[in-house]
């Protein structure tokens, strides 16, 4: 059973306007960046973990890779379904908690991009063990030298955008790099509040993780959506973006 906590309300009440968001709309220029670095033949398999609505996952299988899209968000698999059927494509859709997955099968590569899964927190989730086993489940579903990217919150943008004062009302931990916000959605009965929190990485605990879980980090940059490449990090964009290999 999936777990209601709060980023599972969030996604399921934001899924049908999820694709007006500004950072949506690169996805046909992200996916030809994906499948330049993964350099793969069509008909190889795919996993989208935290697929969202399914926009890169979908747009994978129009160009011939048999994707699997893992996200905790009924709302969201709803859509991706939606959009899948409208493409004429087949996707494997699986409802699941991204940290506690465990794959059926092997496969040849694997992203997680744009906030699908990894930082995102329910109120009892510890900020190191979240991630950590999200970044475990997926090596664990890639088959030897498979490639795997990643786009995580860049935590030197969090250090910079806060004061001691939000440190002190709780808004951001330095300790955990955990920044809480609280959001108003609209519902069919009415507006309700959401707290909502987020985890920012710094490059080298990434390149950290990544290796002792076992990958093989080959670009640690930017990673802001419409803009992929292999470059530098600014200091205050959004995403900082990590190609490694198992």
């Amino acid at each position: 059973m999936i777990p209601k906590n709060d980023w599972v309300k969030f996604f399921d009440g934001h899924a049908p306007v999820y694709m007006d968001n500004v950072f949506t709309k690169n996805t046909l220029k992200e996916v030809d960046f994906i499948l330049e670095e993964f350099k793969l033949p069509p008909g190889s398999l795919i996993l989208d973990m935290g697929c969202g609505t399914g926009r890169h996952a979908v747009e994978l299988a129009k160009r011939g890779y048999r994707v699997t899209g893992v996200d905790i968000s009924s709302g969201m698999l709803r859509e991706a379904k939606k959009v899948a059927r409208e493409a004429g494509v087949q996707v494997e859709w699986i409802q699941a908690d991204a940290a506690k997955f465990t794959a059926t099968k092997s496969f040849d590569a694997a992203i997680c991009l744009c906030e699908g899964a990894f930082g995102l927190l329910s109120r009892d989730d510890d900020p190191l063990s979240h991630d950590v086993a999200i970044l475990r489940n997926i090596h664990a579903a890639l088959k030897p030298k498979a490639p795997f990217l990643l786009t995580a919150l860049n935590g030197l943008r969090m250090i910079r955008k806060y004061s001691q004062k939000e440190v002190d009302k709780d808004q951001f931990n330095p300790l955990t790099m955990v920044e809480t916000s609280t959001m108003e959605q609209d519902t069919s009965k009415g507006k309700r509040s959401i707290q909502l929190r987020e985890r920012g990485h710094l490059p080298t605990e990434l390149a950290m993780l990544f290796r002792l879980i076992g990958f093989e980090v080959e670009h640690i940059g930017g990673g802001t959506a419409g803009n992929w490449g292999r470059r530098l990090l600014e200091l205050d964009e959004i995403e900082v973006m990590v190609i490694a290999k198992k």
